[in-house]
């Protein structure tokens, strides 16, 4: 018997994105899909320009202006938001889309309780009284894993540690029960054992909730402890997605290869790590055909003439010629 077909919780439909400046117009994305299920962590992996936090922005709707979406459609829950107004997307935000950053302190006000930071926001989304939006903020620091959740209620945000506050991020950003949760590099700020805990707390929560997350960052060693599905992006573009096993285990492109080979292993010592020569292009110097052709080394004249469409491979897809067939 076949499994049901789960309809997604957030389906990307050719997202670009772009910003017109004095000499042009900039693409920062260009035809982005990617659909995440109920219960499900994608990991969205790349170097520091390859759009990965602009793909969350997006979604969320907080592109700053002159920053817009040019093309393509974002689907939450069957309902299509990308053309919503601000006002609109504001009830979406929170209540549907919960955010967790990578600076906690970026999220939380120094000037309030986490408490009254907590209940704000259950009140402002769910219609709850305020003992009722007390006791839900303390029963979500007790899930994770705060101590003594009813004394931190009201304690402020500098009085925890790194590790805390973004446990508490983590409250603020399931408070409204939301069904999708965009996670911004959000262990990068924290040291090892810690990035450990935060990873696993997230976990569980969403397989206790059933919340869907889009994990956002550059480490894959989070990839490969957290997330279900993988999306590797460079310059703006998705260049490979798949099962995190699958595609640790055997990267179609290239570029996801450099990434793998570029992590030191366990239990083997090497003189020098692989690195992958020369650095992201600009947003406005993207080489023509496939834009990671002057770094692979495996290109050949078809890669830096014409753009490589997302083929089918395995349980996957990769935007490479080496797995459309041909000659290179």
């Amino acid at each position: 018997m076949s499994e049901p077909v789960t309809s997604p919780v957030l389906d990307v439909r050719g997202l670009c994105v772009e910003f017109p400046g004095r000499h042009g117009t900039v693409a920062a994305l260009s035809d982005v899909s990617l659909s995440i299920r109920p219960g499900e962590i994608l990991g969205v992996v790349g170097e520091s320009g390859a759009g990965k936090s602009m793909t969350g922005l997006a979604v969320q709707g907080l592109l700053e202006p002159p920053g817009r979406i040019s093309g393509g459609e974002v689907w939450l829950s069957g309902r299509r938001i990308d053309q919503l107004s601000d006002k609109d997307m504001q009830s979406v935000r929170g209540r549907q889309i919960g955010a967790i950053f990578q600076d906690p302190l970026t999220s939380l006000n120094p000037l309030f309780t986490v408490g009254a930071q907590l209940v704000e926001t259950i009140r402002l989304h769910l219609k709850l009284s305020k003992q009722g939006a007390k006791d839900r903020a303390i029963h979500l620091l007790k899930e994770v894993g705060i101590p003594a959740p009813e004394a931190r209620f009201d304690h402020y945000p500098h009085q925890f540690s790194g590790g805390m506050r973004q446990r508490v991020v983590i409250a603020l950003a399931l408070a409204a029960e939301p069904k999708l949760i965009i996670a911004d590099e959000p262990t990068t700020a924290l040291d090892v054992s810690i990035q450990a805990q935060i990873t696993s707390l997230l976990r569980r929560l969403c397989d206790d909730h059933g919340t869907s997350v889009m994990l956002v960052t550059h480490d894959m060693g989070v990839i490969a402890e957290t997330a279900d599905r993988v999306a590797v992006m460079y310059a703006g573009r998705l260049v490979e997605i798949g099962p995190v096993e699958e595609v640790l285990r055997n990267a179609r492109h290239p570029y996801t290869r450099g990434l793998m080979g570029s992590i030191p292993a366990l239990g083997r010592r090497v003189e020098r790590l692989n690195q992958i020569d020369g650095s992201m292009p600009r947003l406005n110097a993207i080489p023509r055909g496939c834009a990671f052709n002057p770094r692979c080394p495996e290109a050949g004249r078809r890669c830096r003439e014409d753009r490589p469409e997302p083929t089918p491979v395995g349980h996957g897809v990769s935007a490479c010629w080496l797995n459309a067939g041909g000659v290179l």
